[in-house]
């Protein structure tokens, strides 16, 4: 039955019955009016009305879950689709939402896929440039100040090895942005060794302490599985280094009953209550990528605690 058939049938449901009322009950309506009569007349129709917008409400109950659905849902966070409720048209528009965001999330899936292997190809090439172009460029450099050291006078030989370590600083830096672009080691060497190396050659601040702890025999994960870890760890190790000022940050890598859990926890800042930027974004994007789950909470004792589960099913190839 249609939506415009059930209204109608309620409405006429109602009129019938107070109409059944008038013409087989006791009612009686003067002319003019006597003031009781007005009464019983009044509170009828309130009755009617009221019986009239419960059952609406009953019936388009399902309409209002469908809106607040509408008005909240992200993307970015998959909740359980709204529960396929009511009778005829009702039914089928939310069956038609639910398969609305099911192609939405699909599509976004596939954008966001093309979009981030889009970036590491990008980032693949700057480090290959940078490692090729700039880093033999510098290398070149510094053999040639060494030359000239050798030649100079002795005066000059002190401000020539200045500017050899100057640029031997700048080679080096050259070469931890090309590792932090491309993690050769993660393809390598594994995960486990990336997120060492990654925890190792990144710059902290004075007073930052960094734990790690291992497990173990992890589940094995695929190549973009692994990547996902890598770089959302990456993301909240540089996010905490920059803005945090905490004391102490604990990376884990474990076993969990799914597949790998990555926790990430500080005891500095923390996000309060500002809005989620394109960093958290982009972690989320890639987090659904592998069909894990991100959660982002505020610690025990402050700071930020970020937990990543990474079912091992979505990870294999």
């Amino acid at each position: 039955m249609s939506l415009f058939w059930r209204i109608f049938l309620l409405n006429a449901a109602v009129l019938m019955a107070a109409g059944a009322l008038l013409l087989l009950g006791p009612i009686t309506v003067s002319a003019p009016v006597v003031l009781t009569e007005a009464v019983i007349l009044a509170c009828g129709i309130t009755l009617m009305l009221g019986a009239n917008a419960l059952l609406l409400r009953l019936g388009l109950a399902p309409l209002q879950r469908v809106t607040r659905a509408m008005a909240t849902i992200d993307l970015l966070h998959p909740r359980p689709r709204p529960e396929v409720g009511g009778h005829g048209e009702i039914a089928d528009l939310i069956e038609t939402f639910n398969s609305m965001l099911d192609r939405l999330e699909a599509e976004r899936a596939t954008s966001s896929a093309r979009a981030l292997s889009a970036q590491e190809g990008e980032r693949r090439r700057v480090a290959q440039e940078l490692h090729d172009e700039v880093g033999q460029t510098l290398t070149a450099v510094l053999l040639e100040l060494k030359r000239v050291t050798g030649h100079a006078p002795e005066p000059l030989r002190g401000e020539l090895a200045h500017v050899q370590e100057i640029t031997r600083g700048s080679l080096d830096e050259i070469r931890r942005i090309a590792r932090r672009l491309r993690p050769g080691v993660l393809e390598e060497l594994g995960l486990v060794s990336a997120l060492t190396a990654l925890t190792t050659e990144t710059p902290t601040p004075g007073g930052l302490t960094i734990r790690r702890r291992w497990e173990k025999d992890l589940p094995e994960l695929g190549e973009e599985a692994e990547l996902v870890v890598y770089r959302i760890a990456q993301e909240c190790l540089t996010n905490t280094v920059r803005h945090a000022r905490a004391s102490l940050l604990e990376l884990s890598l474990r076993r969990s009953p799914d597949g790998v859990e990555l926790r990430i926890r500080d005891d500095g800042r923390g996000i309060g209550d500002a809005p989620e930027g394109a960093g958290l974004r982009g972690m989320r994007e890639r987090a659904l990528l592998i069909g894990a789950r991100l959660t982002l909470s505020s610690g025990t004792a402050g700071g930020t605690d970020v937990r990543l589960d990474v079912p091992v099913r979505n990870g294999l190839d």
